[in-house]
């Protein structure tokens, strides 16, 4: 290995070329990467700060790229191959100390095992200093659900006589229609859609493709979505293949599929802090409540483990709970 040749920039690069994760994802990684390299740099006392000034809050979702002065650092890779298993424990401390939630602590944890381990199979190390360390215990939390009439309330509110407002319907339909993530959403070509067997093609993580069903009201709005936008003489000009595009005719980003959601949920008074990810976890949810089998779900979530789809029996179940405790003469 040169002596200038990034460590950091190596496992980006793997991420990408071999372990396929797509560029958001390996920007993610690198962002985790960044705030560390920099911890590693400066003094322990807090002069690197987070790099992304987040205080402690997730920023997977808009991470930029390694900083250049950080990545380039002549002493950056001497002092990455340096670090032993308790200096790993001082950055979690340091973390703590900044009141980082134990979600956050975990995730940064996970990016730095997964580095160390590619450097172990490199032979740049002869041991992981991550691997003896135990991922923080995390708090229960069951994902936020929308209830089915707020579900309805939320997809009546896009004006479907317009362009854009047939776009933003199709869209939201699309997402609660399968639960798909919003990255997949705005990955999808026009022809990755059979509308005649009302099907989609959704190109998961790690490149992974799976068919899902769409449910007769997604079908109805993309066949209305994509009418208007063939009528229009700006839309039907632009070369994209890309199913949903912006008022330039450009792919959507998901940064504005957010704030197409935000737009609709104060429209329809509600909360505001739900998120695309929210249809995901309430497509599962009501799914799972009428009587979807498991594997199914996961098979159309595109969940690698089972166990990571049983999160949302829980909230069945809590479901079941109430209607007992309401409808039950003894309860």
């Amino acid at each position: 290995m040169s002596t200038n040749e990034s460590l950091l920039q190596q496992f980006i690069q793997y991420l990408q070329a071999e372990r396929h994760f797509s560029p958001h994802t390996a920007r993610c990684y690198a962002a985790d990467l960044q705030q560390f390299c920099s911890y590693v740099l400066g003094d322990k006392s807090g002069t690197a700060a987070p790099s992304n000034g987040t205080n402690g809050k997730s920023h997977r979702t808009g991470a930029s790229v390694v900083d250049p002065t950080v990545m380039n650092h002549p002493q950056l890779n001497q002092r990455l191959l340096a670090m032993d298993t308790d200096q790993i424990r001082e950055f979690m401390s340091y973390m703590r100390d900044r009141n980082y939630c134990k979600s956050t602590v975990a995730r940064k944890l996970a990016t730095l095992r997964s580095f160390y381990k590619f450097l172990v199979r490199r032979g740049h190390m002869t041991s992981n200093p991550v691997a003896p360390i135990r991922t923080p215990k995390q708090d229960k939390r069951l994902p936020k659900c929308l209830e089915i009439e707020q579900i309805d309330k939320l997809l009546s509110h896009p004006d479907t006589t317009t362009l854009l407002g047939a776009r933003d319907r199709a869209m939201l339909e699309a997402l609660y229609s399968t639960g798909m993530r919003v990255s997949e959403l705005v990955d999808l070509e026009v022809d990755d859609v059979d509308l005649q067997q009302s099907i989609v093609r959704v190109r998961g993580k790690g490149k992974k493709q799976r068919q899902i069903p769409l449910g007769p009201g997604a079908v109805k709005a993309i066949i209305h979505y994509l009418d208007i936008r063939r009528a229009d003489p700006q839309a039907s000009a632009g070369q994209t293949p890309a199913l949903f595009i912006n008022k330039h005719g450009q792919r959507l980003s998901t940064r504005s599929v957010r704030r197409k959601l935000d737009k609709y949920l104060l429209e329809a008074g509600l909360d505001l802090s739900v998120s695309p990810h929210t249809l995901r976890h309430s497509f599962a949810t009501h799914m799972l409540q009428r009587g979807a089998d498991l594997r199914s779900v996961q098979q159309m979530l595109g969940h690698q483990s089972l166990s990571t789809t049983q999160i949302y029996t829980q909230i069945s179940n809590k479901g079941v709970a109430e209607q007992y405790e309401k409808a039950h003469p003894r309860a």
